[in-house]
């Protein structure tokens, strides 16, 4: 009588070996699609930090009179009643894309009204160097919240 080799030992090992290469790969897709969904969020928050910006500077400049105001409120953009006609600085109120929430925090000016937007979120951005325009900050970001959105009249546009 002939004796088989024994084959079992080679095919669970091999299938071990399969299953360790797919969770490896498993992981790194994984980790380059929370690194692209985050650089994705950071786009979003540059360009909805950059409309509040731009609907405060709006509505700084349109201020009827001969002293300008910053608005009290953020819904003062979506709607601006200091005009007789129907005024829009923003079309729309944003959620902040980095914690999905509507709650900004608030650059306040000197006279008690908003002249900026920013995240509240504390985690690390991506992007620390080389932020665009309207984020004006010297440093290196360590946290979102650093990524300030504000309108001065004294700074360049």
């Amino acid at each position: 009588m002939q004796r088989r080799p024994n084959n079992a030992g080679f095919t669970y090992l091999a299938l071990l070996f399969f299953v360790a290469i797919a969770g490896v790969f498993a992981a790194s897709v994984g980790m380059i699609w929370s690194t692209e969904s985050q650089r994705g969020k950071e786009q979003l928050l540059i360009y909805v930090g950059g409309q509040y910006r731009k609907a405060i500077e709006s509505y700084y400049e349109k201020t009827p009179g001969t002293v300008k105001q910053y608005p009290k409120d953020l819904n003062d953009l979506l709607y601006d009643k200091r005009q007789a006609g129907t005024v829009r600085h923003l079309r729309r109120s944003y959620i902040d894309p980095i914690t999905d929430s509507a709650d900004w925090g608030i650059v306040h000016a000197p006279d008690g009204g908003i002249m900026g937007v920013y995240s509240k979120s504390q985690k690390r951005p991506l992007k620390t160097n080389h932020l665009p325009v309207p984020i004006p900050i010297s440093t290196p970001a360590e946290t979102y919240s650093q990524w300030r959105f504000a309108f001065s009249p004294n700074s360049s546009k």
